[in-house]
Formats: structure tokens, C-alpha cells, sequence
């Protein structure tokens, strides 16, 4: 048997109130409206709620026994509904993304800086890994937004571009002779540096073969920031996203670009069939802004 919560609203401002009419009067509904809801109650109920004594309306011995967990009930129901508020706001709530470590590191702390000041009630989660990894867990709905390095597959997903950015070598500060042309040819011949696994490695690959060079790395490595590094001590050259070395300082890596232009597109990837929530949206947002500037 389910119950009218409108009907226990009603039943409890009559009893209250003592009056069909005030009753009416506060719900902003008409007096029949409100008696309707007695009756509908009582026929549920098989029982009389309210009787009147003189002009007065007042709950029976069944009624005040009904009245209990009425209050009860609607007491329930404002704390659910209060507690549910915050969300619409954006106030609280959880926001789980996943997403790269190179993207984390120089991509992603404006937009969470954004979105932790227009909703700093919620909780944010960030999980990294490669792209394929990530989409795993967004296909598993273990995280709620994935910013991953195009290509991705999967029918149950939204993909929308956010980001692209060119790839470039690098080289330790003290090389000589580095020719203008940066081409596959030319990298396939030095101790190459590469970033172990996902997609941006698949590009770089891709590049390199793409004049039947033989990609054949002295290391490979898990990090872009390992790479770095290694470069700076001279065991190598390497190719990194430019957002890696956006700030470097021209006297640790001597950094150029590559012929044929070499590029990643970063995506956001949402599953079809997720709710867009307050937190979800502002990170939509957030990515619109960051990709406009």
C-alpha cells in the first residue's frame, strides 16, 4: 500500500490547524481539494481520520495514532530533501575523473582550481593511467569523466575535443649540430627516449614509421617527466607534448619541432548514459573556457 504524501500533508494541516479552509489556506489549494485528499486517505485506509466537534476538525483516536508517523514521514522527507539541495547547487557531491599524468601535471589544475572555486563543497577524485586504462574505468562507470589522447573507441560514449596540442623533440642543451629539419628519418637514428605505452606513444610510433624508420628505443620509459630528465643528463633524445615543456628553460633542453607536424588531440569522454550533474557540468564548463582562451 503506497501512501499520497500530498494526502499526509493535508491530513496533518487539518489536524493542526482544526480547519478545512485554513488547511487549504496554507497548501495554496481550494477547500474541496483538500477534503478530496481526506476522503482518498480514508477510503485507503478503511478508517475515519478526521471528525468535527462543533466547527472544529480534529483528528479521530485513529487518526492521532496516524498522525505520529505522518509527522514523522514528513519530517523524513523535508531532511531528504534538504540533504539533496546542495547537490542542485553544486554545494556538494563527488566529481571522479581520470586522465593522464602529463595532462594532470600541466592541463588539468586550472580546471580543477575553477571548479574547486565555484563548488568548493564538493569532492574530487583524479585517477591516472594510460588511455585505454582510463577508458576501462569510465566504461565501468568507476570514474565519471575521462580527458584522454585521441583515438578512442567505444559506442557508449561522448567524445568531445578539448585540447590539441603539438609533439615535440627534445634534446639535452649542449647538442650540436641538431639539423633544422627534425624528421623521422633523423630521430630514428639517434638513442631515442620513448613514453612506455598508450595512445601517445601509438602517434609517436605511427610518425616514426611513417618513412619505414625502424623504431628501435635505448629506453622506454613510463613518464614524461622521467624523460625529461634523462634528456637533461644527455642519454638521449625524446619526444614529449609541448604543454610538458611550456615553461622549460632553453638552458636545460634544446626543444624543436618535427616535419611533418606532429599533433595529439586530448577528448573529453563522457559515457552516453550518464547524468549530467552539477559537478559534471562545471567541468564541461571549465573545459569550454580553457579551450576558447
Amino acid at each position: 500500500m503506497d501512501l499520497d504524501l500530498r494526502q499526509l500533508k493535508s491530513f496533518i494541516d487539518v489536524s493542526e490547524l482544526g480547519s478545512f479552509s485554513a488547511a487549504a489556506e496554507k497548501a495554496r489549494l481550494t477547500q474541496p481539494a483538500i477534503s478530496l485528499h481526506i476522503r482518498s486517505l480514508e477510503k485507503q485506509l478503511g478508517v475515519r481520520l478526521i471528525e468535527r466537534v462543533g466547527r472544529k476538525a480534529q483528528p479521530t483516536h485513529a487518526g492521532r495514532d496516524l498522525l505520529v508517523h505522518a509527522r514523522r514521514i514528513s519530517d523524513e522527507v523535508s531532511q531528504a530533501i534538504d540533504t539533496v539541495a546542495p547537490h542542485r547547487g553544486g554545494q556538494s557531491g563527488r566529481l571522479r575523473i581520470g586522465t593522464g599524468a602529463t595532462a594532470l601535471i600541466y592541463f588539468m589544475p586550472a580546471i580543477l582550481r575553477e571548479i574547486r572555486y565555484r563548488m568548493p563543497g564538493i569532492e574530487i577524485r583524479v585517477e591516472t593511467g594510460n588511455t585505454p586504462d582510463v577508458v576501462r574505468l569510465l566504461e565501468n562507470n568507476e570514474i565519471d569523466a575521462a580527458i584522454v589522447t585521441l583515438p578512442v573507441t567505444g559506442r557508449s560514449l561522448d567524445l568531445r575535443k578539448v585540447h590539441q596540442e603539438e609533439l615535440l623533440a627534445i634534446f639535452p642543451h649542449d647538442a650540436s649540430d641538431i639539423p633544422q629539419v627534425i624528421d623521422p628519418d633523423y630521430l630514428c637514428a639517434q638513442p631515442l627516449l620513448l613514453y612506455q605505452g598508450g595512445n601517445t606513444r601509438k602517434i609517436v610510433d605511427g610518425w616514426l614509421k611513417e618513412r619505414g624508420g625502424r623504431v628501435q628505443p635505448i629506453m622506454e620509459l613510463g613518464s614524461v617527466e622521467a624523460l625529461k630528465t634523462l634528456v637533461e643528463a644527455g642519454l638521449g633524445v625524446a619526444i614529449v607534448p609541448a604543454m610538458a615543456v611550456g615553461n622549460v628553460e632553453r638552458s636545460k633542453l634544446q626543444i624543436r619541432s618535427l616535419v611533418p607536424k606532429l599533433e595529439r588531440d586530448l577528448v573529453l569522454a563522457l559515457r552516453r548514459d550518464k547524468h549530467m550533474s552539477a559537478p559534471l557540468r562545471a567541468l564541461v564548463a571549465a573545459l569550454n573556457r580553457q579551450s576558447e582562451a
